[in-house]
């Protein structure tokens, strides 16, 4: 009796040496730096969780607050500890030399950047692997496998650029950045250990903690337990003598989650199926379509590496997204193997697939190019005379600042992007990171425009900073304000840009113990003082605030 041969399984990719051509290096740094570098510069911390985390570090710095145990106005925070030290330590160490803000972001732009080159390298080895690489051309002429495998991380790391998700979250200075760079180090660490022995075992010990410190320790714990069958059942060279580190990684974890108090139940009661889906299908377009084209080429190789490893990102963070009644800062951690799957259906899109892309590209980021200049111009000249009305009432009547620098790199970009528009469709029809090139790029162009020709008016409508400091002006010289209504957004607020001490502790009006008081009233139609012993100084509203108004009163040192 005859053994029956095992047949193979065949592979969706088929790819030509041409089809895996090199990105140019030159122009990918600069869409990285186009992508990284906006918003870091000059722009004021936005309401609600950017803000309140930054009043955090700000306080821990000033020594205003305990490094361990962390306060706002007095009250007790549960402010995630290793985000806001890093924060506060840049700050502390910057003091004199960086504005406050600026230092606190350097350390949260130094982990974007960590999180996209963690994805190209993760991608880079596991598209390395034999059962990742393409089908061989029976007379010779397929893809190079380092070749191969550089096209794939580039398209990768375009996947991730391009995702809208990632756009405002991965610009603040968030316990959510923390986690994304720390879950993506963890991908990198299982990716690589059939080429490097020494580093991942370190990446996993240092991944898993970092992510419990971060605010996410069950997520550490189970995405650790996850890791573990994945090295067990790896068949990589080198992936099983991973195992005990990543063990002991999951065990720091649990051990670091416990003195910082990390351990809090974060399950939303309530979630609504419909709302969930319409934040994964805009969260994560583009590569979220590619990855689930991806999920079905593959389905044949769902156990290989380079289906599995991504998973062990997009999974949690899909189930942490819905269990937090579909929250957009958990569905954060599911960009990384969303980015790293969507690379893998780029071997398998189709010609008209891919101009589909395109051309959709194409029409999107320059309409919306078009509208980010047309409302500058309403802006700064009054024309046209509709959209400067409209602008003129959103901000209520403030004209930004006229910007010699703002506005030529704003037409630096556009011209940037008019030219990769005939570079892209003239060229390179056939590499296989062609239908990324211009999604990642659109992203990166719409961004620097809000961030260089917006970035005065959206500072004015989204941080509170014009409307503390017109109480601020009206505030009497010295002392506390007592702020028992307010929230804890509004609390960092008055701490960042009054000095003052805040006291936000929730006592009777009556027995505030400063004597300058912040309500936060419902509606502006209420007027009253809270008592003969109060008299109004102020009251502010942010511009596009139409329910919150910020009344401001002074205790009347003679009433009975």
């Amino acid at each position: 009796m005859h053994d029956r041969a095992v047949t193979p399984i065949p592979k969706p990719a088929l790819v030509a040496r041409d089809a895996a051509r090199r990105l140019p290096r030159l122009p990918l740094l600069l869409l990285c730096a186009a992508y990284v570098l906006p918003g870091l510069f000059g722009r004021e911390p936005w309401r609600n969780a950017d803000l309140t985390a930054f009043g955090q570090m700000l306080a821990m710095a000033q020594g205003r607050t305990s490094w361990w145990t962390p306060s706002l106005g007095g009250m007790p925070t549960d402010a995630a500890l290793l985000p806001t030290w890093i924060g506060a330590a840049s700050i502390w160490l910057a003091d004199g030399v960086l504005a406050p803000a600026l230092a606190a972001r350097l350390p949260f732009a130094a982990l974007l950047s960590l999180t996209l080159l963690a994805v190209w390298y993760a991608t880079f080895h596991l598209a390395r692997t034999d059962a990742a690489q393409p089908l061989a051309f029976a007379f010779g002429g397929e893809a190079l496998p380092a070749d191969y495998a550089r096209a794939m991380a580039d398209g990768a790391l375009l996947a991730l650029l391009a995702t809208l998700g990632l756009l405002q979250l991965g610009h603040e200075t968030t316990p959510e950045l923390v986690q994304l760079a720390a879950l993506s180090t963890l991908l990198w660490s299982l990716s690589c250990t059939h080429r490097l022995p020494n580093l991942p075992r370190m990446g996993v010990m240092l991944a898993l903690p970092a992510l419990a410190a971060s605010d996410a320790p069950a997520l550490a714990c189970f995405i650790g337990l996850a890791a573990c069958a994945l090295s067990w059942r790896s068949v990589l060279p080198g992936g099983r003598t991973l195992l005990p580190w990543i063990g002991v990684g999951a065990v720091l974890a649990m051990l670091v989650a416990w003195p910082l108090n990390a351990w809090q139940w974060r399950i939303a009661p309530t979630l609504d199926p419909l709302q969930a889906l319409r934040l994964w299908v805009w969260f994560l377009w583009p590569a979220g379509a590619l990855a689930a084209l991806t999920l079905w080429r593959w389905r044949r190789y769902l156990g290989k590496a380079h289906v599995s490893i991504p998973l062990l990102s997009l999974l949690p963070g899909l189930m942490t997204c819905l269990g937090m009644g579909g929250s957009d800062r958990a569905l954060m951690l599911a960009l990384p193997g969303v980015a790293i799957l969507a690379a893998f259906a780029l071997p398998t899109l189709q010609r008209g697939t891919a101009a589909a892309i395109d051309w959709f590209s194409v029409f999107f980021f320059t309409v919306s190019a078009a509208a980010i200049w047309m409302f500058y111009l309403a802006m700064h000249l009054g024309w046209p005379a509709k959209p400067a009305a409209n602008v003129l009432r959103l901000l209520s009547g403030y004209r930004p600042p006229f910007s010699a620098p703002e506005l030529l790199l704003g037409a630096c970009a556009t011209l940037a992007w008019i030219w990769l528009v005939r570079w892209r469709t003239g060229r390179h029809r056939s590499a296989l990171w062609r239908s990324l090139v211009l999604p990642a790029s659109g992203v990166a162009l719409s961004w620097l425009l809000l961030m260089t020709l917006w970035l005065p008016a959206l500072d004015h409508a989204r941080s509170y900073r014009s409307a503390i400091e017109q109480l601020a002006r009206a505030l009497p010289t010295g002392g506390c304000v007592s702020a028992p209504t307010a929230p804890p957004v509004l609390v960092a607020a008055l701490e960042v840009y009054t000095g003052r001490q805040i006291d936000a502790r929730t006592v009777p009006i009556d027995k505030a113990r400063c004597d300058a008081l912040l309500l936060v009233q419902p509606t502006p139609a209420y007027r009253e003082a809270p008592s003969a012993a109060w008299i109004e100084l102020e009251r502010a509203r942010r511009p596009t605030e139409r329910q919150e108004t910020l009344v401001l009163y002074q205790r009347l040192r003679n009433a009975d």
